[in-house]
């Protein structure tokens, strides 16, 4: 069995949701560490074990990022870690294939499928290495996230759909 760490310098683990339903907003989170497992070179039995500080959520907004660490969102004092765990791999092609799982955020467990890219394994610095995207859309009420505002004009402020995306390289281990 190969085991591969995430390289967070050259990863991102990030979502997007809707503002005002005329924006997007952007985010990630800066604090985040994952494992990989496959005993095949096609990672068609991949295993993955995700999991995100939820205190390092990152909008370029501090404002924001406080509200969002807060009770009203990912209230990260009582759930300081996301995390997802797979369950299984349904391979497309040799680039493709979908991840299930099950994600786990604010204390509520709910099966999640990513739809994921394999952009391949190069061997670099002496390290093998292996690339994937990912991607997926949760809605974040499911999750326990319900907090919203309507604005004057009777619009909410905030979007239920959450896009997640990653870009991830792992290293291989010895």
């Amino acid at each position: 069995m190969a085991t591969y760490k995430i390289d967070p310098v050259h990863s991102l683990i990030g979502f997007k949701v809707k503002h005002l339903m005329i924006s997007t907003v952007n985010g990630k989170f800066d604090q985040f560490d994952a494992t990989i497992e496959s005993d095949k070179p096609d990672f068609s039995n991949l295993k993955v074990y995700f999991e995100a500080k939820t205190n390092s959520i990152n909008t370029n907004n501090e404002q924001r990022d406080a509200h969002l660490q807060s009770p009203d969102f990912l209230h990260a004092e009582k759930y300081p870690v996301l995390s997802f765990l797979s369950t299984g791999v349904e391979k497309h092609n040799e680039e493709t294939f979908v991840l299930k799982g099950d994600l786990s955020l604010r204390g509520v467990t709910k099966p999640v499928a990513l739809n994921v890219i394999f952009n391949g394994i190069t061997n670099a610095w002496d390290e093998s290495r292996a690339g994937f995207e990912a991607s997926a859309k949760i809605s974040r009420k499911d999750f326990g996230l319900s907090w919203n505002n309507v604005t004057e004009a009777g619009g909410l402020i905030v979007g239920d759909e959450v896009q997640i995306q990653l870009e991830a390289e792992f290293v291989k281990q010895a």
